[in-house]
């Protein structure tokens, strides 16, 4: 379990103190889109010594012949890299939320070569889980189907439409660029720490609404005995510990289900209102090929602009992505346990599980 006091952003901002409903929480995570900008302890530019320890790890993989997903944390050994990398993990889980390092060499890595590098640093921060029913540990963020999202099976991320703000599914999301788009697709990232404290100033009846149960769509993704949503709030608390679970997109999508109840005019002002607080507290972020950004999902939330693609195939724009699993992370509320097939209270999430899962590591998007 991560210590209480352990990570402060700076001298002048207490560490964090236990987590109680509707009242202000105190935590590292508590940041705003400037002060982000300001604070420099979250990114991490490679040196020439740490990215020649990278392409001879990237190396080793590639003469051994190893597949991805069978890849571990000695088959790629990163001694020197691996001081800064333990600090921008402790960044990610107990402090701000988000680390960004930038700087592998995409640009001279075939698709391969970049996804062991990704998977290799990834091994740092968590354990890789399935990001989808297919059981895809290595995802590829990559327009499949144009700027549509009427199909209740799709998944925002084949898309290149503009993201609501959301969490994902698992402890921390990772995400390589190794492409940018020709315009657009800039990331966007806010503490939803801030959020919660913003409107508990604002509007603190919108907060109770928001630590109520809310049902989720499961975009068809169903796992076996389970109805096609389950149920979560979106702000919740756990021994001392407050976490986030938020997606407006996918929250809003159960009402195409007659069983589920209408939405209130409270509940619609709440879900408007997290995105309108997430906008103004947001930091963005300008994808380089060779960026990685790790987000620690109960503290933090993300979102897409919309983007315009190159026709090029080759020049397309191209993410790789992880969702992690870590170990010793914060305690989350047993309600999670709905959304998660056979996790067991205390566990971490294990992404997305369905019937006759094959986990895979697939090198093209698909």
């Amino acid at each position: 379990m991560p210590n209480q006091t352990s990570v402060t952003i700076d001298a002048a901002r207490p560490a964090r103190l236990p987590a109680k409903p509707m009242q202000p929480i105190v935590d590292p995570a508590d940041w705003t889109g400037e002060e982000l900008e300001r604070n420099p302890h979250w990114r991490i530019d490679l040196t020439d010594t740490e990215i020649a320890e990278i392409d001879a790890a990237v190396a080793g993989i590639r003469d051994r012949g190893l597949d991805i997903k069978d890849i571990t944390l000695a088959d790629f050994p990163l001694p020197t890299l691996d001081v800064r990398l333990a600090r921008l993990k402790d960044q990610v889980i107990d402090g701000l939320g988000i680390g960004l390092l930038r700087g592998i060499p995409v640009h001279r890595y075939d698709i391969a070569e970049s996804a062991a590098a990704y998977w290799g640093i990834g091994l740092r921060v968590g354990r890789p889980v399935s990001q989808n029913k297919n059981g895809h540990l290595l995802g590829h963020v990559y327009d499949l189907t144009g700027s549509s999202r009427a199909d209740p099976s799709s998944r925002a991320y084949n898309t290149s439409a503009y993201l609501n703000y959301h969490s994902d599914s698992c402890d921390v999301v990772g995400l390589l660029c190794l492409r940018p788009a020709k315009q657009g697709g800039l990331s966007s990232v806010a503490s939803s720490v801030a959020i919660y404290n913003e409107m508990l100033r604002r509007r603190p009846d919108l907060v109770a609404e928001l630590t109520k149960p809310w049902y989720r769509d499961r975009r068809n993704e169903i796992p076996p005995g389970k109805d096609p949503w389950f149920e979560l709030p979106v702000f919740c608390f756990a021994e001392g510990y407050f976490s986030c679970s938020w997606h407006n997109y996918y929250i809003r999508a159960t009402q195409r289900f007659d069983a589920l109840p209408r939405f209130t005019p409270a509940q619609i002002e709440a879900l408007e209102m997290m995105d309108i607080l997430a906008e103004e507290l947001k930091h963005e972020t300008d994808f380089r090929p060779g960026d990685i950004q790790f987000l620690h999902n109960h503290v933090v939330v993300h979102s897409r602009t919309e983007y315009q693609d190159w026709p090029e195939e080759d020049r397309k724009r191209h993410l790789l992505r992880l969702w992690l699993a870590t170990p010793g992370g914060r305690p989350l509320t047993d309600a999670i346990l709905e959304r998660y097939v056979g996790l067991k209270p205390g566990q971490r999430p294990a992404g997305i599980i369905v019937e006759n899962m094959e986990f895979k590591t697939p090198l093209d998007p698909e």
